[in-house]
């Protein structure tokens, strides 16, 4: 039984420091609070959110392209020089010189390279001393018969007086006869020497290598010190050329057009040439000939095709794709500007028109455009739109700029 003094002990009030609070309710009431955040934000998505709009597309296309006459048969080939030249000495011998590099452009007739002439001025001086020792030997005899004449002529006037012996005539007339001889051979001599000098002269000059034709070096194949010969005879010791040159005016296209489709293919028939270097460069060109032999390999037969337009950027072996055309395109006709579009994609008209693009993220932006003529089920659009954007076909009510929307092709 408890007495009053433990009563009044219950009563008394506890002053002692209690147990620190606990984190945990408040950790607890946290992510709660996160919870709750992160489902209302989930109904928004679901719910409040604006829906992709679903649509049709198109792209917009270049009149100039859409213009363009049409191609019956395309194939592929490569630009080659009809006129190109590996240029070699005519002689053998040891380079002294090379005054070309690559990329070089050269005139007919200018000096590519020099060969050593010690050779040929050594045969040229052996030339010319022969010539001059036949000359010599032919004013020699010329004296000499001059003073075998006089002499055969004072004889015969003696013998006809009875004052000299025959004998000695005739031996006078015969001495002046041989030395006529003596004097043609002399000079037959001298004109050989003549000939020998002016062949030593092209053997000197066959040291100066020049160019052929006018054009542009793309090779260059020898260095001084080096042995060239136009003959392959000292193995891969010895060069058969200097360099090569081609005539940058005679580039032409050969493509390798398949029999099956060789029929479409007709002389002077207009050409569209594409550089693979250029894909954006349309090169006028025409069908030169048609070469009348197939490649059994292949099944192919080769169609020469001429480059109506010369353009430094254009070099041999550049890969090229040419499209036969019906007709040629109109010269005197001004390329196009602006784009066709299906005639649903534009909405309103006059200065009103405008159209819905379709932007990065699949978002639509309503942009004003200058609406043209009707092309069939098109529609010109002279500006404001640009080749290759993609625009909304049939634009809903409410599709608004900004919007996001689904596309598919239509």
């Amino acid at each position: 039984m408890n007495t009053n003094a433990d009563l009044l002990n219950e009563l008394r009030i506890d002053r002692s420091p209690g147990p620190p609070p606990s984190r945990k309710g408040l950790w607890i009431a946290l992510a709660a609070a996160v919870v709750v955040v992160l489902l209302a934000l989930a109904g928004w998505w679901l719910f409040a959110r604006e829906k992709p709009v679903p649509v049709e597309t198109a792209t917009a296309v270049s009149l100039s392209a859409s213009t363009a006459p049409a191609s019956v048969l395309d194939a592929s080939g490569y630009v080659v020089a009809r006129r190109m030249a590996t240029v070699s000495a005519k002689i053998t011998g040891r380079v002294r010189e090379v005054l070309i590099e690559e990329g070089m452009e050269v005139e007919e007739g200018q000096v590519m390279a020099r060969l050593d002439p010690i050779d040929a001025d050594a045969q040229r001086s052996l030339s010319a001393a022969q010539l001059s020792a036949a000359r010599s030997q032919a004013a020699s005899i010329s004296a000499r018969l001059t003073e075998a004449e006089a002499n055969a002529q004072r004889l015969s006037r003696l013998v006809g007086q009875q004052l000299v012996s025959k004998a000695q005539h005739d031996q006078a007339v015969a001495q002046r006869d041989a030395l006529r001889a003596e004097l043609v051979t002399a000079r037959r001599n001298a004109e050989v020497a003549a000939d020998s000098l002016r062949i030593s002269d092209i053997g000197v000059d066959n040291t100066v290598v020049r160019a052929p034709f006018a054009g542009v070096v793309i090779a260059k194949a020898a260095q001084p010190g080096e042995i060239v010969s136009p003959l392959s005879a000292g193995g891969g010791f010895t060069r058969t050329g200097i360099g090569t040159i081609v005539d940058m005016d005679s580039l032409e296209v050969e493509v390798d057009v398949g029999e099956a489709y060789i029929g479409r293919v007709q002389p002077k028939m207009p050409v569209q040439a594409t550089l693979n270097a250029y894909p954006d460069w349309k090169i006028p060109a025409e069908v030169i000939a048609i070469i009348p032999t197939a490649d059994r390999g292949k099944a192919t037969v080769k169609v020469r095709v001429a480059l109506k337009e010369k353009d430094a950027r254009i070099v041999p072996d550049m890969g090229v794709t040419v499209s036969f055309l019906e007709q040629a395109p109109a010269e005197d006709e001004a390329p196009r500007r602006g784009v066709r579009v299906p005639a649903t994609a534009v909405v309103g008209q006059g200065d009103g028109a405008a159209v819905f693009v379709v932007g990065d993220g699949s978002v639509v932006e309503r942009r004003g455009v200058e609406a043209g003529g009707t092309i069939g089920d098109a529609r010109e659009v002279t500006s404001g739109l640009a080749p290759g954007e993609t625009v909304v076909l049939a634009p809903p009510s409410g599709l608004a700029d900004g919007a996001t929307v689904t596309t598919e092709a239509p």
